[in-house]
């Protein structure tokens, strides 16, 4: 079969959503935006070059990490496997989407900070009952990635909840 591994840097379009399968199984799906940006010498300008949207589909381990980590607006880099979904629409019309099958994702740390809280072996998750949410910064990419006409990210009176008695984790 043919993959294409991808690795996306961009911006969380979407509130996650987990859905329980007939199967059993777990899934986390989300939409996210990675935008492309040239320099234009001629007005020493940054330029807006397009923006790939792609859905996310988040499976087994990783459904317990993106499901309490990540939120709408939340800078991300995500690798996996990239296919592209064909359908027709209720409208009768065909189109397509351009999916990934994440094997991996994690906060661009370039645009924010996270705290890590490491699960044990079996899983669940080792230290206090709550993971820390990841403290992110706007960056101009925010504001091009926009959801129905919204800034990304959660009400900006919200803070993130904080983690009592923990300590970071060495490396």
């Amino acid at each position: 079969m043919y993959e294409a591994m991808v690795t996306v840097i961009g911006t969380v379009v979407t509130h996650p959503v987990k859905r329980d399968l007939t199967n059993g199984e777990q899934v986390v799906t989300f939409r996210m935006a990675s935008n492309s940006r040239r320099f234009n010498p001629e007005t020493s300008e940054w330029v807006d070059a397009g923006t790939l949207y792609l859905t996310v589909s988040c499976w087994r381990r990783l459904v317990v990490g993106v499901d309490a980590s990540l939120r709408r607006g939340d800078p991300i880099i995500a690798h996996g496997q990239l296919r592209t979904h064909e359908y027709r629409a209720r409208d009768g019309v065909e189109r397509r989407d351009v999916e990934m099958r994440a094997t991996s994702i994690g906060p661009d740390l370039s645009r924010c900070t996270a705290h890590v809280v490491r699960r044990a072996v079996s899983g669940a998750v080792s230290g206090p009952s709550t993971l820390a949410r990841n403290s992110c910064d706007r960056s101009s990419a925010d504001d091009r990635a926009r959801v129905d006409g919204e800034g990304p990210g959660e009400d900006a009176t919200t803070a993130p909840p904080q983690l009592a008695d923990t300590e970071p984790v060495d490396a």
